[in-house]
This record gives structure tokens, C-alpha cells and sequence, in this order.
């Protein structure tokens, strides 16, 4: 997964500058959807992925909440199934905001409190020659933070097919947030944007470099063909005004909203043995794929929480579906968002007010049809509201077996409050850092 790209920001989509060679080939040989879903930003939408659930049901609001622990997780249910599972790169579900750091050992909410067995992680955003955690123990790497974590990604791997065992791995990659750092030689094509702008899509290009990385190592390992390979971004591009070109593809919105640039993004499923290479427009999101893990294994059913808001998108594997058949929901802030097929409403509940869109025929959200489409309208706004009256059950607990939220989750806190933290500010806290503090 990325970390702040744009769904205009790959070659296959006809970027004018970037180029993703890697990401285009995975893109050609595999499942490429045109309409892929992540939340506004980015630890509601890690929070998504590891649950099967809309993030506000999870208690990751925002930038900087901790997913709870009453939660049911998709490292947590690939364990029992088996498989050895490793967390390389972002984490961001911990409830620390500010810049990437180590995530400690005494964090209560640390990768291994989530199911994974083995985990090298920052907190949030991180860059070229990273410090890092392993299980807790601090390490520093040279290089690309993409190539670093991939390579670590693969060594994981190997290790565990060399011993025979399955393995599940998330790799959350720190590109291409800012602080935008890129070699000279990898911002080297993007020479008439200004230096952010250049350094930004430098960081893709070696992220995509990464990807090609990922993709020879299962090959010269014999398992590519039986590997699922699943990529995506984490929420919707920047703006144009901070990196020179579009992000987005003409989308409107940027990240943070609920508009199509904030939440669509880039998606592709690559696994030959399992999945016939082409493009969908089936709506899907991030949302499905523990939803869809669970179906491919048969996982148990109480692997998951009682009240799920993802699909398992197996059927459209083998080509048995083209509608979804349960909407996709979208809250952030006070807006609620669904997407029903080609039709979205955006519910804004401090307001009552309510917006509607039909992405087949306006995609970029132009034309609100709340007022001259009122059957549709009814119905979007009651799958609105009635969305809304269940996340804030949820956000009361009412999923878990207790009923309420249990206690010991902390709040949202900045990372240099923790006195652990003291002896590596220095390190921790470089000057680009300092001004870029961005969620």
C-alpha cells in the first residue's frame, strides 16, 4: 500500500510525466480496477484493511487514533489459519501522531498485539535511510525506504517458504509523503516541476522500482504464480498546488475528502494461477479484502466482526459478478458517503444536507442530482443515514461482546511525550521533519 498517491498517479492511467513500468506490468497481468476505494486519509484506511470495516467502527477516526483492541484482525485470523504473517513499513494505527519514529516494544498497540509475528515498522511517514523497529529493537537502514522494506518483505518470505510454511505479508510502504526525498537520479524526469514537485514523484519512481523487486523475488522463488499480490493506495493525491501536476486524473477533491480525488485510488490484484488479467469497474475498496481472504480460505466466519462492511470479491475473480451487491460507505468529519453501483450520495450531517452524484455519467462530480432524480435520492439518503445510525452504534461498542468500548486505549498523543523517545531526538527530529508535520 502507498502512502499518499493519487489514483492519477501511475503510468497505465496516462500520467503525463510519471512513469511505473513495474506497477504497469503487475497492472496488465492481473486484475486492474478503475474504481478502487480507500478512506480520506491514511490510518482510517490501515484500520479498513486489517478489520473489513468502514474505520470509525473501529475507533481509528483519524490521523493519530488507535485501532482498538476488541477488534477482530485479518493478521489475527491468517495466524490461526497458519500462515506465518510479517508487518514491513507504516504503521499508523497506534494512536502516535507526528513524524514516523521506531515504534517501541512497551507500545501497547505495536504490530504483535495485532497478529503479527514478525514486524519492522516507523510509526507514520518515513524516508530515505530509515530508523526502524524489529519487534522493538531499533535498526538503521541506507537506502530508499521502499527498496529497504521490500527487501525485507522478501527476506520474510524466503525464510518461511525455505521452511515450508504459508506466509501473509502487509507491506505499508512510506512513499511518497512528505517530506518528499528522492535520489537525484529518480527526480531526475520530472525536471520542469519545482523541487517538491520532483522530489514527490521521485519517490514514486523508486517505489515502483520496489514493486518490480517485489515481483522478480517470487518469481526466481517459484511461488509467483501462487501468490496473490494485492496493491493499493491509502487514500485519495495532493493537490497541484503542492507537487505541480494532477494527482488525481480530473477527479474532483483532493486527500481528506469524501469527493472521488480524496477516496479513489489506485488498484491492482495480481495472482496467475487465480485471476484472468484485465480491467473492472466494479466498485471495490480496501474494505473487501479481509472479507475476500477469508472467502479464498475459508476462514471461519467468527474470524471477523459480527458486522462487516467489505464483500469477498472471489466471485469477481472467476467473472460471476458485475454488480456489487452491498454499497460502499465512506465516513469522515461530518460527511457520510455511499456508493451504490454508479450512484453516490455525500450525507453532510451537521448540516442535513445531502448530495448526489451518478459516477457513470459524471465522474468528476459535477452535477448534484438531489433535487431532479427524488426516487434515487430517497433511496441514497436513507442508505445514508441509515449507515450513519450504525457507525454510531458501533462507535459505542455495540459490536463486541461487551457491548461497549473497553477501557485502556490510549488518546491521540505526539510521540515525543514518550520518554522513551529522549535519547533519539536528535535523529528523530531533523529540520525537514520539523516543518513538514502533515497527517
Amino acid at each position: 500500500m502507498s502512502d499518499d498517491q493519487g489514483w492519477g498517479q501511475t503510468g497505465y492511467g496516462g500520467h503525463p510525466l510519471l512513469k511505473t513500468p513495474h506497477l504497469d506490468a503487475m497492472a496488465e497481468n492481473g486484475l486492474r480496477f478503475e474504481r478502487f476505494y480507500a478512506a480520506p486519509v491514511c490510518s482510517p484506511t490501515r484500520a479498513s484493511v486489517l478489520t473489513g470495516r468502514t474505520h470509525n467502527r473501529t475507533g481509528v477516526y483519524a490521523h493519530g487514533y488507535p485501532l482498538r483492541h476488541q477488534e477482530k484482525t485479518l493478521p489475527e485470523a491468517m495466524k490461526a489459519a497458519g500462515f506465518a504473517t510479517g508487518h514491513f513499513g507504516k504503521w499508523h494505527i497506534n494512536g502516535l501522531r507526528g513524524p514516523g519514529v521506531p515504534v517501541l516494544a512497551s507500545d501497547t498497540h505495536h504490530p504483535g498485539t495485532f497478529g503479527f509475528d514478525e514486524w519492522l515498522t516507523v510509526t507514520n511517514y518515513f524516508d530515505v535511510d530509515p530508523l526502524m523497529s524489529r519487534r522493538g529493537t531499533f535498526e538503521e537502514f541506507t537506502g530508499d525506504s521502499s527498496e529497504v522494506i521490500v527487501a525485507e518483505a522478501l527476506s520474510f518470505i524466503r525464510h518461511q517458504h525455505q521452511a515450508g510454511k504459508r506466509s501473509f505479508t502487509v507491506i505499508w510502504y512510506g512513499s511518497p509523503h512528505s517530506p518528499f526525498v528522492a535520489s537525484e537520479e529518480d527526480r531526475a524526469p520530472f525536471s520542469e516541476l519545482d523541487r517538491e514537485g520532483q522530489e514527490h514523484h521521485g519517490e514514486l519512481v523508486a517505489m515502483d522500482r520496489s514493486i518490480g523487486t517485489l515481483r522478480k523475488g517470487l518469481s526466481e522463488l517459484g511461488i509467483a504464480e501462487d501468490t496473490l499480490v494485492w496493491f493499493n493506495g491509502d487514500n485519495g493525491g495532493l493537490s497541484p498546488r503542492r507537487i505541480g501536476v494532477d494527482a488525481v486524473g480530473g477527479l474532483r477533491g483532493y486527500k481528506g475528502s469524501v469527493y472521488e480525488g480524496g477516496i479513489r485510488v489506485p488498484g491492482v490484484i495480481e495472482w496467475p494461477a487465480g485471476i484472468p488479467a484485465r480491467i473492472t469497474d466494479f466498485p471495490a475498496g480496501v474494505i473487501d479484502i479481509f472479507p475476500t481472504l477469508a472467502n479464498l480460505l475459508d476462514l471461519p466466519r467468527e474470524s471477523m466482526s459480527p458486522v462487516i462492511d467489505g464483500l469477498s470479491l472471489a466471485p469477481l475473480f472467476r467473472n460471476e459478478v458485475t454488480r456489487r451487491t452491498t454499497p460502499l460507505p465512506f465516513e469522515f468529519g461530518d460527511k457520510t458517503g455511499v456508493i451504490d453501483h454508479d450512484w453516490k450520495v455525500i450525507y453532510d450531517r451537521e448540516h442535513a444536507s445531502f448530495e448526489l452524484y451518478n459516477l457513470l455519467e459524471d465522474p468528476r462530480e459535477t452535477r448534484n442530482l438531489s433535487g431532479t432524480e427524488p426516487e434515487v435520492a430517497a433511496r441514497m439518503k436513507q442508505l445514508a443515514t441509515e449507515l450513519a445510525d450504525s457507525i454510531a452504534r458501533s462507535r459505542q461498542g455495540l459490536d463486541y461482546p461487551e457491548g461497549e468500548v473497553g477501557g485502556g486505549d490510549p488518546g491521540r498523543r505526539f510521540w515525543a511525550e514518550d520518554p522513551a523517545y529522549l535519547p533519539y531526538l536528535d535523529r528523530l527530529l531533523q529540520p525537514s521533519e520539523q516543518s513538514s508535520q502533515t497527517p
